[in-house]
């Protein structure tokens, strides 16, 4: 399973939708592997979907996330004004970066 992390910029002034990770869910596929859905205001409206997917490798999630938030953000209307940042894994950093 792998973590990848989609930056939204919401329009000025929106706020985040509470519902905005069942938005995401709801144009998933089986194919795309996606299993759950967090959502983490920031600073300056932007937004960061945590998505969980299965996949054969960390390429392949990275643009089945990519694809998603890409299909939801021109798709869905409430989702009007939004923009796709960024769709990658995180590098967290662990004891054996310093081995």
């Amino acid at each position: 399973m792998y973590l990848i992390h989609v930056r939204l910029k919401e329009p000025e002034g929106a706020a985040v939708r509470p519902d905005l990770a069942g938005i995401v869910m709801s144009y998933t596929e089986e194919a795309d592997g996606l299993e759950h859905v967090t959502v983490t205001p920031g600073p300056a409206c932007d937004v960061t979907l945590g998505l969980f997917l299965l996949a054969d490798d960390l390429r392949e999630a990275e643009k089945a996330a990519a694809r998603l938030a890409r299909q939801a953000v021109s798709d869905h209307p409430e989702l009007r004004g939004f923009r796709l940042l960024d769709a990658g894994a995180v590098l967290v950093p662990g004891p054996w970066w310093s081995a």
